[in-house]
């Protein structure tokens, strides 16, 4: 069977830089960073300060007062995502086949601030008045249960749990499905609001999280001075099509999508393989898939999370894959700006590679200050730059070993 074209021709986005995906994508490109102190809870006490927050949003303006209150955070970030998607596409599923029109959210940890209220409301009435909306507002495949209500799409519907890869794993199937002829339309992405006190106590404790009380030195990929992550919060979400599909209807087109390679590092439950060599392979899966070249791709989204470790192996992974040509690559860490979003970390990541090749630049990796030998390449430090980028990466490594890469091209007419 000839595989099939797969484009984006939507975005929506939730972030901690901004409610849309311009505000986003300036922010980005301007080099803003989005962390602060944590405004969410009361953090007194505790090692860790700092989060990346989404700040301003108003979900009852968005979707008033009683639906608000049936949705999780996580899943208000998604909708309101997915429904920016929609519009920025000019889809409309009255025009289309609603059975071949699809939702792959992922969340990571879903809604576990709703899980603390309601055993705290359990202790202290009993455990049989918890409210009877604690199961469908909690549990993470709801944002993609509500997408699919909200838009209409009524064919496959599921949530990939693959902690931090979550999102790019969401993409890279929805691009598959789409690819080999199950649908002609996904909505996919990832969401994620766990910033709580069990959420952020329970990073703290395995030593994940930076414990800096400056925003410009917390999050800071791949230099020698990094000790650990800033969690953050938002949603990404993507409009996939098939391109004669979008072409038929005159949508516009951000970029294709070209290759996905997932695999598992099958090593620990969240240490990545020291040399890399699982993300190496999804890396290499992907380029295999879209049937590309290594010294075709211009620049690499990494993962990035700011951790001794995760950094470490994913530059080992590039050099694996790519050889001299990795010294040639842009290889930058939006997370640096962002903090980590989980689940939706992937998807808003990817948007933002789609973006730098529509617009032929590549975003920093800020308050970049000291070099790590382990770390060598070009990871863009402190400003942006303008680019003619061909083929762009995007990485996600997840605990668990959980790895994906997303290969896209620019799009030409």
């Amino acid at each position: 069977m000839k595989r099939r074209r797969v484009v984006i021709t939507g975005l929506g986005a939730v972030t901690p830089l901004g409610l849309t995906v311009p505000e986003s994508w300036r922010a980005a490109r301007e080099g803003a960073c989005g962390i602060g102190p944590i405004t969410r809870f009361d953090p007194a006490g505790m090692k860790v300060q700092l989060a990346a927050e989404v700040k301003g949003f108003d979900p009852e303006a968005l979707f008033g007062k009683p639906e608000t209150k049936r949705m999780g955070r996580f899943t208000q970030f998604a909708l309101a995502a997915a429904r920016e998607a929609l519009a920025d596409s000019g889809f409309q599923v009255e025009n289309a086949d609603p059975r071949r029109c699809g939702v792959i959210v992922s969340s990571g940890i879903g809604g576990i601030g709703i899980t603390e209220e309601e055993h705290d409301r359990g202790l202290a009435r009993g455990w049989d008045r918890v409210s009877p909306f604690f199961i469908p507002t909690g549990i993470c495949n709801m944002a993609a249960g509500r997408v699919a209500i909200d838009s209409g799409f009524r064919g496959m519907c599921t949530c990939p749990v693959t902690a931090c890869a979550g999102g790019t794993n969401a993409v890279g199937d929805a691009f598959r499905y789409i690819r080999d002829g199950y649908a002609e339309a996904m909505l996919c992405g990832g969401s994620e609001a766990a910033l709580t006190p069990l959420a952020v106590g329970g990073f703290t404790s395995m030593k994940a999280l930076s414990q800096s009380t400056d925003p410009s030195r917390a999050s800071i990929p791949f230099d020698a001075e990094r000790n650990g992550f800033v969690m953050g919060e938002g949603a990404g979400v993507l409009l996939l099509e098939e391109l004669d599909h979008a072409l038929a209807r005159g949508a516009k087109i951000y970029a294709e999508v070209a290759g996905y390679g997932a695999t598992c590092d099958a090593y620990h439950m969240t240490a990545p393989r020291p040399d890399g060599s699982g993300g190496a392979d999804a890396m290499a899966m992907a380029l295999e898939d879209a049937g590309a070249k290594p010294e075709e791709v211009d620049y690499i989204n990494a993962h990035g999370t700011s951790t001794h470790l995760n950094d470490a192996g994913e530059t080992a992974a590039v050099k694996t894959v790519f050889g001299d040509h990795a010294y040639k690559l842009a290889v930058s860490s939006t997370k640096s700006m962002t903090g980590h979003m989980l689940g939706a970390a992937g998807a808003v990541e990817a948007i933002f590679t789609a973006l730098a090749l529509k617009d032929g630049f590549i975003p920093a990796t800020i308050n970049y200050r000291t070099p790590d030998p382990e770390c060598d390449l070009d990871v863009v430090p402190n400003r942006g730059r303008e680019a003619a980028i061909r083929c762009a990466l995007s990485n996600s490594l997840g605990f668990g070993g959980h790895n994906g890469s997303l290969l896209f091209k620019r799009w030409e007419a």
